[in-house]
């Protein structure tokens, strides 16, 4: 009797060792490493907010800035509904970088459903408390429980800065790349491509829907899909020319906002 009771205490043991050492290592795995950002020099971030804005809405629209100790604040208060900043962290990839600026704006109704997220998720990260992956999930969570809403109506997002550092694909690629690809966002709650037609091999041509989210959430749940229009090559050579001076006040701020062959 003796000699069963031995190995089943010992692989008792021998599974309580292994949970306590996996929850060990979870929990290291998990430290709210590197969490702080670097301030942008405030000139230089409103700048490059309000690029992502088309020039004649640019004077009446509401600028966040971020405070890396706390969260995004309003620097300037408009009045037409639209408001812009520069995000530093994007959720999905449930990663802490410092490599992250992409300029982006929101009508009234983006910066009713769609901006909240940013605004809750530099809180949390600026706050040090959090991981990375425990932001990836409280997001996720409050999406399921209807927190954060779709957006209810069509709307847009401008992106038309004449530069972003951000991710080019779904969540589950880490490469992050700097590209000129000035482009226009409409709101596309839970579309897919299939829905309109685009990217039957595998290449993009034309208009296309990203939804980060739904690689997460599934097909069709993610409520923050877009269908993304590209500024054309005259639009776009015109906004690179235009914005000659913030490019170069960017790239001297950070060597990161240089863009390398095969910019889009």
């Amino acid at each position: 009797m003796n000699n069963i009771i031995r190995p089943v205490k010992m692989y008792r043991r021998a599974l309580f060792v292994l949970v306590i050492l996996f929850t060990s290592i979870q929990s290291f795995a998990q430290k709210p490493a590197d969490w702080e950002l670097e301030k942008m020099p405030v000139n230089l971030e409103t700048s490059y907010a309000l690029s992502a804005l088309p020039p004649q809405l640019r004077k009446d629209a509401t600028v966040y800035l971020l405070d890396p100790k706390k969260g995004y604040y309003v620097a300037h208060k408009g009045s037409n509904g639209f408001i812009c900043f520069v995000t530093r962290t994007e959720w999905e990839w449930a990663e802490f970088r410092k490599d992250i600026a992409t300029a982006i704006s929101y009508d009234a109704e983006g910066a009713r459903v769609i901006f909240p997220i940013y605004e809750d998720v530099a809180t949390m990260r600026a706050s040090g408390k959090f991981t990375a992956l425990q932001i990836k999930n409280i997001v996720l969570d409050r999406i399921k429980k209807g927190t954060y809403k779709a957006p209810a109506r069509p709307g847009i997002s401008y992106m038309l800065a004449p530069v972003m550092r951000t991710y080019p694909g779904d969540p589950d690629k880490h490469n992050v790349m700097t590209m000129n690809g000035p482009h226009y966002m409409f709101y596309a709650p839970y579309l897919t491509n299939e829905d309109i037609g685009n990217i039957p091999d595998g290449k993009a041509d034309g208009p296309v829907v990203i939804n980060p989210g739904a690689t997460l959430l599934g097909k069709r749940k993610g409520p923050y899909g877009y269908i993304i229009l590209l500024a054309g090559e005259t639009e776009k050579a015109k906004i690179i020319a235009t914005n000659k001076e913030l490019l170069k006040q960017l790239i001297a701020y950070k060597p990161y906002f240089k863009s390398g062959p095969g910019s889009m």
